[in-house]
């Protein structure tokens, strides 16, 4: 690969950009003591009458500690959906820019290219649900400013081999993002660990899954400060509101009960997998780095409505490619767990 310059591929109006700067952006407030006349805000005491921190700086220090990295390599989002977003809008012209998914995956990608008026050029993954480098490499030229990977992947629920994504890294002269949210389940390290020997690698994660906040919308993104600064430009100022930052850091000191809920998860998805294995109807049970399992089924439409009459809510995917007959079963509690083996085994 040619050495990487990561201004080249920043957007023009990007570069140029002069940073909102909002009131709680201009000074530090330290430790407090500070009578507040500059946000224009209520100055009757309601709990949540003061802007949040733009910063989130309390949030991201412990993030930093926990993920062995600079603070300054962290972006919170509103999600992770606005973390893509953002990096849609700095790194890809309207009109002019693509970039390369690998279906089946996760559908948001598509709507954010075309959200953006971004070029989405596909690349089907190979039968074994791994990426296909060659082809991928056949796809890219000047235009093409990012190759979007789910690993753990949605639907398939299969990490992608390291060594894929490693040939990927050193090939590709545009941005790598790999897109975390189920790394917690795969018991395997994370590409955050990675970023210093990449400076054109973008990792993305979520507490919605594992963290169990998907309510609250916190996302987060890792990369080169450089990188993250350019984000910054365009992130606005208080996307991350006080009751979520507050949220996200006490489920943040308490990953011990995390890790018990993620083991339980664990364990049931294998419970299942073993009875899945004993339904006449179900032919195919992948294998599963993330907190659900795929399965191919003799007839994904009529047992998506059988088990949607029983009261079971499940996903059907064949609508995915090479998802023909395929349904995704997230991991419930273990009673959850139970009825739903007991309402497959009656299903003929």
């Amino acid at each position: 690969m040619a050495e990487f310059k990561l201004h080249k591929l920043v957007r023009k109006n990007v570069r140029d950009l002069t940073p909102y700067s909002s009131a709680r952006d201009e000074f530090d407030a330290g430790n407090g003591g500070y009578i507040f006349l500059d946000a224009n805000e209520s100055p009757y005491g309601t709990g949540l009458n003061r802007y949040p921190d733009p910063r989130q700086k309390i949030l991201k220090a412990l993030l930093a500690k926990e993920r062995g990295i600079g603070e300054d390599s962290i972006l919170i989002g509103n999600g992770s959906d606005e973390v893509l977003d953002l990096l849609f809008r700095t790194f890809c012209d309207p009109g002019r820019d693509a970039v390369i998914t690998l279906p089946p995956t996760y559908g948001m990608y598509n709507v954010l290219a075309r959200t953006n008026g971004v070029e989405n050029r596909e690349v089907l993954l190979q039968s074994d649900f791994q990426p296909d480098v060659g082809a991928i490499m056949d796809k890219v030229d000047e235009k093409v400013k990012m190759i979007l990977l789910c690993s753990p992947n949605n639907p398939t629920a299969n990490l992608f081999h390291p060594e894929i994504l490693e040939e990927l890294l050193q090939r590709f002269n545009g941005l790598v993002v790999i897109d975390e949210a189920y790394i917690d389940f795969a018991q395997k390290p994370s590409w955050v660990t990675r970023l210093a020997e990449f400076p054109n690698l973008v990792v993305t994660q979520t507490l919605s899954k594992a963290y169990g906040l998907a309510a609250i919308r916190v996302g987060t993104c890792y990369a080169s400060p450089e990188l993250i600064a350019y984000l910054n430009r365009i992130k606005p100022p208080y996307n991350v509101n006080h009751l979520s930052q507050e949220q996200a850091f006490r489920r943040l000191l308490n990953t011990q009960v995390v890790k018990k809920q993620v083991k339980t998860i664990l364990s049931q998805r294998e419970i299942l997998r073993a009875n899945f294995s004993e339904i006449p109807w179900i032919e195919e049970v992948f294998p599963s780095d993330a907190n659900f399992l795929l399965v191919r089924v003799d007839d994904a439409g009529r047992r998506y409505r059988e088990l949607l009459e029983a009261g079971f809510v499940v996903r059907d995917r064949s609508n995915q490619p090479l998802c023909e007959n395929t349904l995704r079963f997230t991991v419930g509690t273990p009673a959850e767990n139970k009825k739903l083996i007991a309402q497959l085994k009656t299903m003929r």
